[in-house]
């Protein structure tokens, strides 16, 4: 389990970020700050990666300068800045060292998630397009049967295998810029098919929402 999972779980209940349910999605670039994005979004992309993203500026930097072959003014193009303002944030000299402000700030993470690990990122979610993925989550599940009977939403801890053509739509849903409600909509019904009615051997037209999400992990391999 994620180092992550551990702290979403240990901090208390948190409302994920939800849009309304049917709202017309703009497609978005990715990334985005990992603080503008909601659970489902931030466990894709630690699902994806082999190694955390660098925290502090400092090794952000370092980073893009190692990316770019140490020359600051391809770094300075990068983040649309002067050569010369790469120099004073990455420089050792005394009293020299400025340190970026935060719209510099933010694009100088945008500029590292964007160039961090792509291949590893690529290969993990093919894997996962292909042999599917194992979802652990705590959120508060409610259901509605055929009838019209319904039971009080309660909240749950879930592991479950979720296969390929899940990690297909939630991808595809999340290329298109699609919220947290609509990827909540997509881990509803997989969770209904595979956990709730057990491959559809029980519970026949038991339908499944959930909210209050915790956290959402996901295990790739």
């Amino acid at each position: 389990m994620s180092r992550e999972c551990r702290k979403r779980r240990s901090g208390g209940r948190q409302r994920g970020r939800t849009d309304a349910l049917g709202c017309r999605c703009r497609p978005v670039d990715w990334p985005l700050r990992e603080a503008d994005v909601g659970h489902i979004e931030q466990g894709l992309e630690q699902a994806l990666r082999a190694r955390p993203v660098p925290l502090s500026t400092e090794a952000r930097l370092r980073f893009l300068l190692a990316a770019h072959r140490h020359s600051t003014r391809r770094v300075a193009a990068v983040l649309g800045v002067s050569q010369r303002t790469v120099q004073r944030w990455v420089t050792k000299k005394p009293g020299a060292r400025r340190p970026p402000g935060p719209l510099y700030l933010r694009a100088i993470e945008e500029a590292v998630l964007a160039r961090w690990q792509p291949r590893i990122r690529a290969r993990r979610r093919a894997q996962a397009e292909a042999e599917g993925f194992v979802f652990h989550t705590r959120a508060r599940f409610g259901f509605a049967a055929a009838a019209g009977s319904s039971d009080d939403p309660r909240v749950r801890w879930i592991t479950q295998y979720l296969p390929g053509e899940v990690a297909r739509e939630l991808f595809a849903a999340r290329d298109a810029g699609a919220g947290e409600q609509q990827q909540l909509v997509i881990l509803a019904r997989a969770l209904g098919h595979a956990y709730f009615r057990d491959g559809g051997r029980r519970a026949h037209g038991l339908h499944i929402a959930f909210s209050d999400l915790e956290f959402a992990d996901f295990s790739i391999g």
